[in-house]
């Protein structure tokens, strides 16, 4: 992505992108004063977790809305 592209993103969403694991750059983070949501498909609740930890520095007392699905494909 180009620098001017990652500076507008908000914290949350960089600290996504910005996660060495594939699966987790793939989810969407959504900010607004009162809650930051991540949502998306992950094969583990591991991943899910890991996604939601992965958010917490941004969160600034905010609510933490964990939409993630946890799907393991046959």
């Amino acid at each position: 992505m180009p620098a001017l592209l990652l500076d507008s993103l908000p914290r949350a969403a960089m600290l996504m992108r910005e996660n060495p694991v594939n699966d987790l750059r793939r989810l969407d983070v959504t900010e607004s004063d009162v809650e930051i949501v991540i949502s998306g498909i992950v094969s583990s609740y591991y991943l899910k977790q890991m996604a939601q930890e992965a958010i917490r520095p941004a969160l600034s007392g905010r609510r933490l809305r964990n939409q993630v699905i946890v799907f393991h494909p046959k």
